[in-house]
């Protein structure tokens, strides 16, 4: 092997798919500075046992794009490096056995439709056609994918790595990383022990050792590797007997998974009960090893498949293997630039290697090289996690996950591990009062308030639950009392310093406000992509609060210490040092002067005043702004000072009808007023002016993103950001239908709900800007029925916003 270099753009650690798939994207797209180090061979840890399976649906839409990008990329690194993929494009299909399930796929052939990806219902009959080996009478319905099939799992491996090297970067095995030390200037060198190299930025892709490599840097990644069963049969006459292969296919009742393996079959299962493997961390000297079996943890799962495909229960089993392969605490990928460091970055966690790995490699790729990836990858993002996510918390969601694999997940549904890891002081307080809790970035809050604690229970369901009359009650006293709702899990990020107004008028597309006062405003990447959605308030000239979406903070936090000056600014994100309560209502303003001695009225606090002061006789942050669309106010407080506050909203809204309300009643009170929410309707997938938020932009200024925003300001967006309402009885939209018109999908629904108010059935989606018109007709995809739809141009609760502002 020739002398290892010194000096390297990028330093990849691991040697498996992923690891390998970043360095060929990389190379391919033009970096040719970069190198990839293994510690053992190629396809060491998890990748050499894989299945193999292939598939494009997940629950994501984007990441079902990047598994379809994975599974036709697969062709072109063959091609590249000469060396076969073993590549058997069969098709798969996806098995219902009961309702739900049969609701979960015509969900997911909907998402299929608006990103042009090939995904039909076929009968049960044409399922045993193509599959003799399957008994059918299990079956209600099967949704068929031409992409699905299998490939081999070392040959894709070694097919990145070598068309990496075509493409001219290198690859070192049995290298092991001993240290990874940062220098001053921010680069990495990266230590072995054949030498060591000065890298630009440094990938953890370490696969089963990502903590190892992690605790390298002092970084501790909540990824568990967990212990997973598949088998292998000896061969079958059914199977020898045939010219064509089978298809590939999964039956998520049965929490199965099967392929043709040669003559045989091989079947797969997800455990009831996972097993978390090596807590204490990855051994140093485990590599082309397996686990002993453990067949008694899979045997009703076996059972199962047995059932429903004969043929297994009569062919002898020629392998079980059982191998460590990891897991995110939601499944999904975690890549990116960590919050925190310097070009140090990520891509752990990808336990579907084979179907995402390619795609993982092009967005590492084009996040490296262009500053932002070419679609939203928050689903992926490293920073969707906060410091709540520890190792412990990590096992214990990883194997929640692992355990739910192919368990259905719905809409209303919040998992119960893990639960507790953040909770404010008024969390018992809430409960008592029947609160249902969700929880977002780690933090509990409250969805909707049932009677009390006894009563507080939902089941998951695809339509309607029995929250729906509670909420409605909620949204009442909202509009026509006063309501009551904890804000915690707001962002709050704080900028101080001299330069602080120049810099946040440099990072953000609206106006930046004179001090006591409020401002909406986008901010965008270079491309001109939505990165946020904020309201700024300016408490001095050099002293300034940005609030956005709680569950985007460290995403927005990595933003701002990635551009901030060397000195006159200082940053902080202080979402955990301010909690609060928001009043909302045409009471609220009655309840607030009944807890302050100042005066609020209209003239004295106007509608986006803000100001430091004493509410309920402690220290607070005073907001008037209102996500509910009615007179409102937020109130922010210390953690030590919220129970006050609570208890004294409490007993100062006695008289005029107060009652709690949760995220569920916020939501649908915002639909009738046609507002958007980050992660829902902005996100980076879009434009300021494919959402709306050019209507504040500050075009007067230089700001990131104004070349492209202007250029697209002046041929106009290609879709838009609509309002619809829906004809619907019993159902509502869950986020990602296909919109329909005149018979062709044409955009999807990117959030939605019932508007208790005004009472309809309503979704926001993304349309083709030539179909924006005010009544103009669409359908929607909910469930399989195509529900009509209509676009309303205008709020249908004040449109005019008087009763906010009044």
């Amino acid at each position: 092997m020739a002398d290892m270099v010194s000096h390297a753009k990028v330093v990849v650690i691991g040697g498996g798919v992923v690891g390998c798939s970043i360095l060929f994207h990389l190379a391919k797209f033009g970096w040719k500075d970069v190198v990839l180090l293994e510690r053992n061979e190629l396809t060491s840890g998890s990748s050499w046992h894989a299945a193999g399976q292939i598939h494009t649906i997940s629950s994501d839409p984007n990441i079902s794009r990047l598994q379809g990008y994975t599974i036709n990329l697969y062709k072109e690194i063959e091609e590249t490096s000469g060396h076969s993929v073993g590549m058997h494009n069969t098709g798969g299909f996806y098995l219902a056995s009961n309702p739900d399930w049969y609701d979960y796929l015509k969900r997911e052939r909907s998402k299929a439709r608006y990103m042009g990806l090939d995904q039909e219902f076929i009968s049960i009959e044409e399922v045993a056609e193509r599959h003799p080996l399957i008994d059918p009478s299990h079956y209600l319905a099967a949704l068929w994918d031409p992409l699905d099939g299998d490939i081999d799992p070392s040959g894709v491996t070694y097919a990145y790595a070598k068309s990496a090297r075509v493409h001219g970067a290198k690859y070192y095995t049995h290298t092991p990383v001993i240290e990874t030390n940062q220098r001053p200037d921010g680069s990495w060198d990266v230590v072995t022990e054949k030498g060591t190299i000065n890298a630009e930025m440094i990938v953890n892709a370490g696969g089963l050792w990502a903590r190892e490599v992690g605790h390298l840097a002092g970084l501790h990644l909540p990824v568990q590797p967990m212990e997973h069963h598949y088998l292998i049969t000896e061969d079958i006459p059914e199977i020898t007997a045939r010219s064509e292969r089978l298809p590939a296919g999964i039956d998520y009742e049965g929490n199965i998974y099967f392929r043709q393996e040669r003559g045989g079959m091989l079947l797969g299962t997800y455990e009831p009960r996972a097993t978390p493997w090596s807590l204490a961390g990855t051994p140093q000297s485990f590599g082309h090893e397996l686990l002993e079996p453990k067949l008694d943890n899979i045997a009703d799962r076996l059972e199962i498949g047995f059932e429903r495909i004969p043929a297994l229960a009569e062919a002898g089993i020629k392998n079980i293997i059982n191998g460590p392969f990891t897991f995110g605490p939601d499944g999904n990928p975690m890549i990116g630039p960590v919050p925190g460091m310097t070009n140090y970055w990520v891509a752990v966690g990808v336990m579907a290697g084979f179907c995402q790995g390619g795609g993982v490699g092009l967005c590492m790729a084009e996040w490296m090289m262009d500053g932002e990836p070419s679609i939203d990858v928050w689903a992926m993002d490293v920073a969707r996690f906060g410091d709540y996510a520890t190792p412990h918390w990590g096992t214990v969601k990883s194997s929640e996950n692992y355990e739910r694999r192919f368990v259905m997940t719905f809409p209303n549904e919040t998992l119960p591990k893990g639960r507790r890891q953040q909770t404010t002081a008024l969390y018992d307080r809430l409960v008592s009062r029947g609160a249902v809790m969700g929880d977002s970035h780690g933090l509990e809050n409250a969805l909707w308030f049932a009677n009390d604690a006894d009563d507080a229970h939902e089941d998951p369901t695809f339509r309607r639950s029995r929250a729906h009359d509670y909420v409605a009650a909620e949204v009442a006293a909202v509009r026509h009392d006063v309501g009551a709702i904890e804000v915690a899990n707001f962002a709050k990020h704080e900028f101080t310093g001299t330069g602080a107004r120049a810099f946040l008028d440099y990072m953000l597309a609206g106006r930046v406000p004179k001090p006591g006062r409020l401002q909406l405003t986008p901010m965008l990447t270079p491309k001109g992509k939505l990165y946020g959605d904020m309201t700024v308030a300016c408490l001095a000239e050099d002293h300034f609060y940005l609030f956005g979406s709680g569950a985007a903070q460290n995403m927005h936090r990595r933003w701002f210490e990635s551009h901030l000056p060397d000195s006159a600014v200082s940053y902080a994100n202080r979402s955990d040092a301010w909690h609060g309560i928001a009043i909302s209502g045409p009471k609220s303003r009655t309840l607030l002067q009944r807890l302050v001695r100042e005066d609020v009225g209209a003239d004295a606090l106007a509608f986006r005043d803000v100001r430091q002061t004493f509410v309920a006789g402690v220290p607070a942050m005073l907001l008037r702004i209102s996500f509910s669309g009615e007179l409102g106010y937020e109130i922010y407080v210390a953690p030590q000072y919220q129970l006050r506050l609570f208890e004294a909203i409490e007993e100062a809204g006695q008289d005029l009808g107060l009652r709690l309300y949760g995220s569920r009643a916020l939501m649908s009170l915002r639909l009738e007023k046609n507002w958007g929410a980050w992660t829902l309707d902005f996100r980076p997938d879009f434009t300021a002016a494919e959402s709306g938020l050019d209507a504040f932009i500050h075009w007067d200024k230089d700001f990131i993103g104004k070349a492209a925003a202007m250029a697209e300001a002046k041929t106009g967006p290609a879709k838009k950001l609509v309002m619809m309402t829906i004809d619907t009885d019993d159902i509502d939209v869950s986020n990602d239908e296909a919109i329909f018109a005149n018979g062709e999908a044409v955009g999807y629904v990117s959030s939605g709900g019932f508007a208790h108010h005004v009472g309809k059935s309503m979704a926001f989606g993304y349309v083709p800007s030539a179909l924006v018109a005010d009544g103009a007709e669409l359908h929607v995809e909910i469930l399989g029925n195509l529900c009509p739809a209509r676009i309303e141009t205008t709020p249908l609760y004040d449109a005019n916003g008087g009763k906010m502002r009044g």
